[in-house]
């Protein structure tokens, strides 16, 4: 099977350990014929800048899953969920001392600096039957609506370009990327990849990072797999 296209995180992924662009892989994705669309827990704004620099399309996937680019002067396919997240927020704040990211420009999650106990935050949605998911990538926490994610972002993506999510590669390192790589025709996570995105994955690459998915790539390219 050859995939028709490649769906990637960008944080731990495409970039270097001091979260750094690899120039490497964007300069590899623009040999590709594949299509490669670009999926993170980022707002719009960012997985929009990230693509336009490295000279990719507009479809892109945000804010995990939550957002869905049709292009980059296109409107977005924004999914509900953002009421009872904040909500969810509102309750934690009465426990903890919690300090929003990027709020202006999200639209479907809330997300927090890290530094708070994730089990005791879990643990306080559940008593309080509060219906959302808390989810800690490593480089913030994210509470979200538990039914949306990066598999459910990669299927619409895939309607969009009259695909199926087996049709794509997908690489990641972190746990909102399991859900992602479980849907594709194939998940590879980088050598630097938390327990959740190894356990999701097919494969492993032996190096991690940047690096890790030029390791995919290549892996993927010499084996017929990719164009």
């Amino acid at each position: 099977m050859v995939f028709k296209a490649l769906v990637v995180d960008i944080d731990g992924t495409i970039t270097n350990h001091d979260r750094s662009l690899d120039l490497r892989v964007a300069q590899r994705f623009r040999e590709l014929r594949a299509q490669v669309v670009l999926s993170t827990g980022n707002p719009l704004c960012y997985v929009h800048a990230a693509a336009k620099l490295i000279g990719l399309g507009g479809i892109v996937i945000a804010e995990n899953g939550g957002v869905v680019s049709t292009g980059f002067d296109s409107p977005s396919i924004i999914a509900d969920g953002m009421e009872k997240c904040e909500e969810a927020y509102e309750l934690l704040s009465n426990y903890f001392d919690l300090e929003k990211l990027d709020a202006a420009y999200r639209k479907t999650e809330v997300v927090l600096r890290r530094g708070m106990d994730i089990s005791e935050l879990r643990r306080i949605l559940e008593d309080n039957n509060m219906n959302v998911e808390i989810i800690d990538t490593g480089y913030a926490v994210h509470i979200k609506d538990g039914k949306i994610n990066k598999g459910t972002g990669l299927h619409t993506v895939a309607e969009l370009l009259g695909m199926d999510a087996k049709d794509f590669l997908a690489i990641g390192d972190s746990c909102n990327d399991v859900e992602m790589m479980r849907e594709a025709g194939l998940g590879i996570a980088v050598g630097n990849a938390d327990d959740d995105a190894r356990q999701a994955a097919s494969m492993i690459t032996k190096a991690s990072f940047g690096e890790g998915t030029l390791e995919a790539i290549e892996y993927a390219v010499s084996n017929g797999l990719l164009e």
